[in-house]
């Protein structure tokens, strides 16, 4: 299914989308505790997975409604996904009860790297080599 363009709506909501969830990202981020029950070794990095893999997927959404190369717009999701990751690791070193995390950093980008890539060969659109949808 080809991406809908430059749609003003569209790309509105792929845009509020993106922003919201950075921003509800960096508010979680923010709070030196969160309150989730411990159910597993290593529960964090799949938090971490899950989180970021939805950010990927929303920076997909809004970059194929702004970069007409399909290719482009994944590069472009993926990278902004990772910077974001990074930032968001920087900032919670300033953060009392937070401490920035070099494998939260990595499982962020698996999340972010794994949704790119389900959505871009099993769900919304195939990139061919040349960038153009079928």
């Amino acid at each position: 299914m080809k991406p809908v363009r430059y749609s003003p709506n569209v790309k509105g909501v792929c845009l509020a989308l993106l922003v919201g969830y950075c921003g509800l990202i960096f508010y979680l981020s923010h709070q030196s505790a969160l309150p989730t029950p411990v159910l597993f070794a290593h529960q964090d990095k799949v938090i971490h997975v899950i989180a970021y893999a939805v950010l990927g997927f929303f920076a997909l959404a809004y970059f194929t409604q702004v970069i007409k190369n399909e290719q482009r717009a994944l590069i472009v999701a993926f990278i902004f996904s990772a910077l974001y990751a990074a930032s968001d690791e920087w900032h919670q070193s300033f953060i009392s009860g937070r401490e920035s995390d070099l494998y939260d950093w990595f499982a962020d980008i698996l999340g972010a790297g794994l949704s790119l890539l389900i959505v871009t060969r099993w769900c919304f659109f195939k990139v061919k080599p040349n960038g153009r949808n079928p």
